[in-house]
């Protein structure tokens, strides 16, 4: 624990002591990325995000998704005007960075790649999903933690600012809270692990950790998951498969019903990735993201039991075991 909290004191001193921080990008098949370019890379950046530069980006990326995969030319255009070199590798980007942004849009990549990464040593972001599965999931978490590489991983769903004023206890005791977002299906995600896992997000932005068992009703049109916590407050999540896209929800406090407030784009994301960068200390614990993949996987077993109460615990273990396997295959 020593060595660790060292280390983290050392690769935050040589972040902020350098006069640019030079970031790299692995995967160019989401919009996130050239997003992300833009802010950091712009001629008059926005003070939180000067000293920051992407220099260099991999732009695999899915190579089985085509609404991903096809997006990859027109980003890879786009980042080169702003002065982003295309490697023809991750681990020829390392080579030339300092932080890592790990963006490629297919979880199922997500592993592999960020093994590579933890060998180097890069402090990594890892946008969502973290993974394709549970299982994968704390894989990654495990790995971090063998190689002491700080990681960061999050929707930009989390960052709403009234969300984060919830979360603060702005309204005082949150009660309980009922959550929607889009909930688009890609056949190579489990399901909510594509698209779901906004709304997740965002119900446990407010609710913090500490869900204890989940029950889902499904139909054609909409996923309801309801999740009991150990201190008996319950917490819904509505996964809209029709109709306009829409993210939100009403939290249940001491002072009354509040709505969660409006989504604002990838620039507060971005502030907490950078300071992320800056002070090697993720503002997300891992026991909060794993519980929102345990929260998805033990939905969908609810989902295959026809609604059935499904532990959470239980949930966990089977992924954990699942996890010790794929590093072992790893290695």
């Amino acid at each position: 624990m020593k060595f660790k909290i060292l280390l983290l004191t050392l690769l935050s001193a040589f972040v902020v002591a350098q006069s640019q921080i030079k970031v790299g990008i692995i995967g160019l098949d989401t919009s996130h990325s050239p997003a992300f370019v833009k802010m950091l890379n712009s001629d008059n950046p926005k003070e939180e995000f000067k000293g920051f530069k992407v220099v260099a980006a991999y732009p695999y990326g899915s190579k089985s998704i085509k609404s991903s995969y096809d997006r990859i030319p027109g980003y890879i255009a786009q980042v080169e005007k702003l002065g982003v070199e295309i490697v023809p590798s991750i681990s020829e980007m390392l080579k030339k960075v300092d932080c890592v942004m790990l963006e490629t849009n297919d979880g199922n990549l997500h592993l592999e790649q960020a093994y590579e990464v933890f060998k180097s040593g890069k402090i990594m972001f890892i946008d969502k999903p973290l993974a394709a599965s549970l299982a994968e999931s704390i894989a990654i978490y495990e790995l971090s933690k063998r190689y002491n590489v700080p990681i960061f991983s999050s929707s930009s769903l989390r960052y709403i600012e009234h969300a984060q004023k919830i979360r603060e206890g702005a309204h005082g005791q949150v009660l309980g809270a009922d959550c929607f977002s889009p909930h688009r299906q890609e056949p190579s995600h489990p399901d909510f692990g594509w698209y779901g896992i906004h709304g997740v997000e965002m119900l446990y932005t407010v609710m913090g950790t500490g869900c204890v068992s989940v029950s889902r009703m499904s139909a054609d049109s909409t996923d309801v998951v309801v999740g009991k916590w150990d201190d008996g407050r319950i917490g819904t999540f509505r996964a809209l498969q029709q109709g306009k896209s829409v993210y939100g929800g009403t939290v249940f406090t001491k002072s009354g019903a509040v709505d969660m407030g409006k989504y604002q784009g990838y620039e507060p994301l971005l502030k907490e990735i950078v300071q992320f960068f800056k002070t090697g200390v993720s503002p997300l614990s891992a026991k909060e993201t794993l519980e929102i993949f345990t929260f998805m996987e033990a939905s969908n077993e609810s989902k295959r039991r026809n609604g059935k109460i499904v532990p959470m615990d239980k949930t966990y273990r089977k992924g954990l075991k699942e996890a010790q396997k794929l590093i072992r295959k790893l290695n």
